[in-house]
């Protein structure tokens, strides 16, 4: 671990980062053009102290989880994302597998969508990052891990999840979802990760057997579907998914469907996080 090389490295992106590019208002108080540490605590989850310690060169190692937050935090590109890891004496995570995160484009193109919800997709359904709004929509996604990290296995084996949308699209949706992961299945034949999410599936569910063994394969590139939210009720929602080139990772956007579902919308951005339950049943 390069201890001084990678605290300067810190604070210098730090201090590059506008309060706007990171979702923040900069305020008539503030004495720097950059973030402060406690905005980069709050953005990384992680508290004050250890991001002071880190800028100062007297922190332990940090894990790569760490290092993958403050990468989404400080706004940092590909190449400087691995220049954090590899400071840090870690290997830059792969583009695919347990520890994979959001490509820097897409992240920054979840901040210029602020007003939207959208969220960064892994092809196994592992939310790497989402927006605000897509956070006030659905519940953070991101937090989740072992199986439940793929929106697969939480839509099978949690009623909770399919709860949250309308009862006459859920069949649709296991549809879908199988059929999509089918198509990966397909692109990466043999690779464990998916043959024991597979494997763990069809042992958990029988609606999952069920659609599996039919062996449908479809690409969800377009979608409707009724989010039933806690706090505003439902609401219609159409789905963009655009894919990266190596078709490891996947940015959906979701915009309202008519009025009232745009309305609703708005009160939830309105309405704030305030009092919104952490396991909402809109995951």
């Amino acid at each position: 671990m390069q201890r001084e090389e990678l605290a300067d490295f810190l604070r210098r992106r730090r201090e590059a980062v506008r309060p706007a590019e990171a979702g923040l208002t900069e305020g008539p108080r503030r004495r720097t053009s950059g973030l402060r540490r406690e905005e980069v605590a709050m953005l990384a989850g992680m508290s004050v102290d250890y991001v002071v310690r880190l800028e100062q060169g007297r922190s332990s190692r940090p894990s790569t989880q760490l290092l993958g937050a403050l990468a989404r935090a400080l706004r940092l590109s590909d190449d400087e994302r691995d220049h954090l890891f590899h400071l840090a004496g870690h290997q830059p995570v792969p583009a695919d597998g347990t520890a994979c995160l959001a490509r820097a484009g897409l992240i920054r193109m979840l901040d210029l969508l602020d007003g939207t919800p959208a969220l960064v997709l892994s092809e196994l359904g592992e939310v790497l990052a989402q927006n605000r709004t897509s956070v006030l929509l659905a519940g953070d996604l991101t937090g989740f891990s072992g199986d439940r990290r793929y929106l697969p296995y939480r839509w099978f084996t949690e009623p909770d999840v399919r709860a949250a949308h309308a009862a006459d699209d859920r069949e649709r949706h296991s549809r879908q979802i199988v059929a999509d992961l089918r198509v990966v299945a397909g692109r990466r034949p043999g690779d464990p990760e998916i043959t024991r999410l597979v494997d763990r599936l069809r042992a958990a569910s029988g609606d999952f057997r069920r659609l599996w063994d039919e062996h449908e394969v479809a690409v969800r590139r377009a979608d409707r579907k009724t989010i039933v939210h806690p706090r505003v009720g439902s609401l219609r929602m159409d789905c963009e998914t655009l894919v990266t080139p190596d078709q490891r990772q996947e940015l959906v956007v979701l915009t309202p469907a008519d009025e009232e579902s745009r309305e609703r919308l708005e009160l939830l951005r309105v309405l704030g996080t305030e009092e919104f339950p952490s396991d909402a049943p809109a995951r």
